[in-house]
């Protein structure tokens, strides 16, 4: 059976679906490029690691770099840092609530990390 990265380089295919976020960052390394490369659109399944990510980072003080990105809460800072790959075409977070889809939402808004940032992000989650 097929890898996805072998279908994703040798098939037209419009769209993958795969697990990233700030914990799960293998894609990352070569598939997110190849898609970037191929045109094909990449949707991200479990920003949140079902809660667990959330839950990992509750109590933790949010980092001081985050005001620069307009991040006030952990959930809106995770979910810049997976929306803010330039690979990336949409995340799609699972929530119960409407206060939540709100947030989820405005983590969309306001200025984006960049390389550098979403470094110092991820150097900082694995810290914890």
């Amino acid at each position: 059976m097929a890898s996805l990265e072998e279908i994703m380089a040798t098939q037209p295919i419009d769209f993958v679906q795969l697990t990233y976020n700030i914990a799960d960052r293998e894609p990352e390394q070569r598939l997110l490029p190849l898609a970037k490369e191929r045109g094909i659109a990449v949707i991200a399944n479990r920003p949140f690691r079902r809660g667990a990510l959330i839950g990992a980072t509750q109590g933790e003080p949010l980092p001081d770099f985050a005001a620069e990105i307009g991040a006030e809460t952990w959930p809106k800072l995770l979910l810049k840092f997976i929306v803010s790959h330039p690979a990336l075409t949409v995340a799609i977070p699972a929530t119960r609530s409407v206060s939540h889809v709100r947030e989820n939402m405005a983590a969309a808004r306001g200025p984006m990390p960049d390389a550098e940032m979403r470094r110092r992000m991820a150097a900082h989650f694995d810290d914890l």
